[in-house]
Parts: C-alpha cells; structure tokens; sequence
C-alpha cells in the first residue's frame, strides 16, 4: 500500500450541526450531519470500499492483473474507481442505467469500464449481473460484494462510528441513516452501542417499493443484503420520495448544503425522529454531493 496517496485523505470528515431545517425543534433537541460527501471520492463509500480492497491486497485475492468488480449503484463505484487508479488496478463496474448522468462520468473518469443492468432492476438487477459475470470468469475478478462482505461494516465501525461519538463529545443520542447495502447503519450503529446501550440507532428505507431515493433500499422488496441484521437496530423508519427531495432542497437553500437525494431522505428521517424527542443529539449522515445528480 502507498504510504502518501489521495486514500490518505479518506475519512476524518466534518460533523456539522443544522440549525435552519431544526428551527422548529424544542431548544434541547439538536440533529448533527456527517458530512462524508467531503470524502476525496465524494462520498460515505469511500470508506468501505478501501477497507474491503486493503483486505483484498492483503490476502492475496486481489493480485496484481486482477480486475477489481462489483455492482453499484454509482458512489461505491466511484469509490473503488478512485482507489483503483491510486493504488494500479483496473476497475469494472456493474451498475444500473438509470445511475445519475454524472456517477458515470466521474467513474469512467478514473478509468472504470462500465456495464449496465435494467433500471427497472434497480441495483438487484446489477448484483444478479454481476454474480453472472463473476461465475463466467472466476479467475479474472476481484469481486468485493460489497452487499455481503463484513468488511463494509467493518469500515464504519473502525473509523465513522468512533468519529461520530468523539466529534459529539459522548451526547450523542440517537443515530438514523438510510439503508443502501446497510454497512453504514450496521456498522456506525454496533460502535455506538459498544459505547453506550442508551444510543438508539435507527435505518430509515423508502416508504414506496418504486421510489426515487437513488441509492437507498426498500428492503421488502428487494434482494436483502447478508450484512444487515436488523435485529440490532431500534427501529425501521419510512421516508417518502417527495419528502426526501423537499428536505434536499432546503439544505441547499437554507442550510448551504448541496447535498444528494439519499442525504435529503437521511435529515428528513432524522428531523422526523427528532420531533418526537424532548432532548437529545441527534446524528445522520450526508452520503454526497449534489453535483452528482445534475445529469
């Protein structure tokens, strides 16, 4: 692994509170956001997607010609596409076409070779594409299956979930973000509770099966991911389309957050969860940018 590269800068990412969007809350109830679209791949993914890679690079599996593969639905990507050029290693990505105009570009930017899965599919029909792919060439792929691998967890309980507990000094109360893969909420959620059992951690997943919070799962209908446990969460919370692009919208205009959908969708649960609370800290993730989205 290089010692001084762009991965160095992974991580480390800035907690900043909201006041405008939290107005409407009682004096002692205060939502924080993790922003992680600061990230130098732009993005929470970046985190995982370089622990799995490191493990790979550590145990032999990803050697030297091998080309790293997975499905996404566009950050993850972006993330290994980065990594990949840093550190040598050709990346291939499975992703569905209805991945925002710009992942792509950004993507094949850092020189990853793109395939497309159905957009009815959504990121199901890029995983089932890329198993395809995997199985017909065993030899030619790394294939970090970042829906299954431990390591996407793993990530979030080394670094973000530390990060976010330090960076509240402790009052942290309650944690809610969205469900993609779920290695952000599984794995910020285990280091909380690690820390107190008090903590409260929620997921929040589209209200609708067909819904437009690109990068977030409806898990009942859709292929669930082997690393979410949703036993260990307080609770599931719905998030409405609409409600999420709304709330995108007033972090940009209100708060000077230009900020992706999914990110609109995670404050939108957090404020919801927030109005219930008579105090509290209350923490969500920004998972990146809206720049991603403008075609």
């Amino acid at each position: 692994m290089k010692d001084s590269s762009i991965i160095q800068a992974i991580g480390n990412t800035p907690l900043i509170k909201l006041y405008s969007v939290t107005k409407d809350l009682p004096k002692k109830v205060e939502i924080y956001a993790k922003a992680e679209l600061l990230n130098p791949g732009g993005s929470v993914k970046d985190r995982p997607a370089l622990r799995m890679i490191q493990e790979g690079i550590r145990t032999g599996e990803l050697s030297p010609g091998k080309i790293i593969m997975d499905p996404t639905s566009g950050n993850t990507g972006v993330a290994y596409a980065m990594i990949g050029s840093a550190l040598g290693y050709r990346v291939e990505l499975v992703v569905p076409e209805n991945v925002s105009r710009a992942r792509k570009e950004i993507a094949k930017s850092y020189g990853a070779k793109l395939t497309f899965s159905s957009a009815m599919e959504g990121s199901d029909g890029a995983i089932r594409l890329s198993q395809k792919l995997k199985a017909e060439n065993p030899d030619k792929y790394f294939m970090p299956n970042q829906y299954n691998n431990h390591l996407n967890p793993q990530a979030h309980y080394e670094s973000t979930g530390i990060e976010i507990y330090e960076q509240t000094a402790g009052r942290i109360t309650h944690f809610i973000t969205g469900i993609g893969t779920s290695g952000t909420v599984m794995g910020v959620g285990r280091r909380l509770k690690e820390y107190s059992s008090d903590i409260k951690v929620y997921a929040a997943e589209p209200a609708e099966a067909l819904h437009g919070l690109e990068g977030l799962k409806h898990m009942e209908s859709s292929i669930v991911p082997g690393i979410y446990d949703p036993s260990q969460l307080d609770g599931v919370r719905p998030i409405a389309t609409e409600v999420g692009y709304e709330m995108t919208e007033r972090l940009a205009l209100e708060e000077g957050l230009f900020v992706g959908y999914s990110s609109g969708a995670n404050v939108a649960a957090a404020l919801e969860l927030a109005k219930d609370l008579k105090e509290g800290v209350v923490v969500t993730i920004l998972c990146d940018s809206g720049t991603r989205y403008l075609c």
